[in-house]
């Protein structure tokens, strides 16, 4: 049933005044409990729902984990669509005024069709930013708008430079209940002067994200396209019950550290129904960086990634790591396509990492020219400082992959452990690769690592010895895989 605003009631009051008749005749109990009651409130509300949307330009529906009580649009705010004013004010007058609606029903704010320049914006709880079809949000390339934020306790120093980080264009922390989504609306990050800093090394800070929230809970990023963020597009982190869902994520190829989604020291995550172009990993799944990481303590876990579709000429599909210190644990990944992309699945990691990645389970994939169809590496070099412990090793353990089919490979598999530290447990099934004109000669490159085999092709490592089975995927449902969205509408009087 569609919740009304009290602007919607105030649009339409005059051609369903009877409708207070109504609610004068059935209480709200009996609403519940008397069916004629609740018939006719039905009815009016689908009637009302129906005047409006013949008044207005257009009615929107959206699927949410929530909807919301309350509705307003970023003009009321003083926001204009020109793509030359800026909104930054605007977007941030409207969260701060919707707040105060957080504990009666929860607020929506719509982002109109139009460009709107904004610089970085602060999200709150029980909130729902829905970014229309024709509107574009665009970030604002006047640095002074961006505010310096501390490096992520996790991480102990900045990705780019060692002090602090500029704000993500959208964040949002300690919060429950936020939605951002759309009608496949634009973010557009316009990264090309933060990728040209940061190749001239002119950084003085690290680059923002289009999208972080951090310390969150039921958080839904949905529907929306993502362009050209100055580095990583989409970054949960510390956060739970975290839903993202028919994202398109566009990068160039070329473009430095463009990840698309990383969860980061995140448990119950769902991603699923993506489209990445990326300059780095499509995915790559985080939990802090050694030292640091290992003293936060956060894991990710309980990860599922499904219906995912990348390109990414330079990086990996999935990656675990590399900075997973505080651990990484029950991923689930199924129905993966890829061309023109690195390697399927990679494991990053290193002396000084310690913690753990174990009991990973992918299935059904299908890759079209690749350079590698599996990467494990533990020697992934890159740390914070030089404080990291060397005798922190980290547990690869449980890396289960079945029924991939690979075309165009140059490289079967590179699985390469750590000395005094082999990777265990690894199960590869029922897996068809094509080699590539250009293929090396050494299909398969082992050391460190113990695991079997079953129906590979072409043949692996002695390492992996063929031992006829089929190698798990878990049968139980998650939490997150249990939560149910609702229909959600809003006019949009544009």
């Amino acid at each position: 049933m569609f919740s009304l605003t009290q602007s919607t009631l105030q649009y339409i009051t005059e051609p369903l005044g009877q409708y207070s008749f109504i609610q004068k005749l059935c209480s709200p109990m009996e609403l519940y409990h008397a069916s004629t009651c609740h018939f006719l409130e039905k009815l009016m509300v689908l009637l009302t729902w129906g005047i409006l949307c013949l008044r207005a330009a257009e009615c929107i529906e959206y699927e949410a984990f929530s909807c919301r009580k309350h509705t307003a649009f970023l003009t009321d705010f003083g926001g204009k669509g020109d793509g030359k004013t800026s909104n930054t004010e605007a977007f941030r007058k409207a969260i701060s005024e919707l707040s105060k609606f957080g504990t009666d029903g929860g607020a929506q704010l719509i982002v109109p069709p139009g460009k709107w320049l904004t610089g970085p914006f602060n999200l709150t709880s029980n909130f729902t930013l829905y970014i229309h079809q024709d509107a574009f949000i665009l970030a604002s390339q006047d640095e002074a708008e961006w505010d310096l934020v501390p490096p992520l306790p996790s991480y102990g120093v900045g990705r780019d430079t060692p002090g602090p980080r500029f704000i993500s264009l959208i964040f949002g922390t300690n919060l429950t209940d936020v939605v951002i989504t759309g009608g496949n609306g634009t973010i557009d990050g316009q990264g090309q002067q933060w990728w040209t800093k940061f190749r001239q090394g002119q950084l003085k800070s690290t680059r923002p994200y289009l999208i972080e929230i951090m310390f969150s809970d039921h958080v839904q990023i949905s529907n929306l396209t993502l362009i050209n963020s100055p580095s990583w597009n989409v970054h949960p982190v510390y956060s739970s019950f975290v839903v993202i869902k028919g994202l398109t994520i566009l990068a160039p190829i070329d473009s430095p550290n463009t990840d698309g989604i990383d969860p980061d020291s995140c448990s119950n995550t769902r991603i699923e129904d993506c489209f990445i172009v990326s300059g780095d990993d499509c995915i790559a799944v985080k939990s802090g960086w050694d030292e640091y990481g290992i003293s936060f303590g956060m894991p990710t876990k309980h990860l599922i990634i499904r219906n995912l579709t990348c390109i990414s000429p330079d990086s990996a599909v999935i990656a675990l790591g590399s900075e997973m210190s505080g651990g990484i644990q029950d991923v689930r990944a199924e129905n993966i396509a890829a061309i023109s992309s690195e390697s399927g699945l990679r494991i990053k990691t290193a002396v000084g990492r310690g913690a753990y990645v174990k009991d990973v389970f992918v299935r059904g994939m299908t890759l079209q020219t690749m350079k590698y169809t599996f990467w494990m590496t533990g020697d992934y070099g890159s740390h914070p400082d030089d404080h990291y412990d060397p005798k922190a090793l980290p547990v690869i353990q449980g890396i289960n992959l079945k029924d991939v089919v690979a075309k165009n490979v140059t490289i079967a598999g590179k699985l390469v452990g750590i000395d005094g530290d082999t990777f265990n447990g690894i199960c590869i099934s029922n897996v068809a690769i094509e080699l590539s004109e250009h293929a090396k000669k050494l299909q398969w490159n082992c050391s460190n690592i113990q695991g079997v085999s079953s129906k590979v092709s072409p043949q692996p490592c002695a390492l992996l010895p063929d031992k006829k089975i089929d190698c798990p995927f878990p049968t139980d449902t998650l939490p997150v895989d249990k939560i149910q969205f609702q229909t959600c509408a809003a006019a949009a009087m544009h």
